[in-house]
């Protein structure tokens, strides 16, 4: 599907507009193995996701719009970013990634 994305050092998952996962990157496939990683294509992105963050996801199939947080697991701090995935100017599902911040990661006020 992407290039690029392949060599990116984050989890990069893509659904469509029924919650169909449709591609995930090499990380991603690594980073959900213990859920079944490649198996996971096909599946419903929604039914890898507990409350509130199911509705959430629905909302956001409804209706797109960006999401952005943090999380912290294990003392591993990650950033993820949900957003419409288009083409053609034509919304076809959502594309999430997520990578990890170091741990001292600076802010820059510009």
């Amino acid at each position: 599907m992407i290039d690029w994305a392949e060599g990116f050092n984050g989890a990069i998952t893509v659904c469509d507009l029924e919650g169909v996962i449709v591609y995930m990157n090499e990380y991603s496939v690594k980073q959900f193995h213990k859920y079944g990683g490649e198996q996971l294509l096909g599946s419903n992105l929604l039914d890898c996701h507990p409350e509130p963050a199911k509705s959430k996801l629905k909302e956001m199939l409804k209706n797109p719009a960006d999401n952005m947080y943090t999380t912290e697991k294990n003392g591993v701090r990650k950033i993820i970013y949900q957003t419409p995935w288009k083409e053609n100017d034509r919304v076809k599902g959502i594309v999430e990634i997520s990578f990890q911040l170091g741990p001292q990661m600076p802010n820059f006020g510009r």
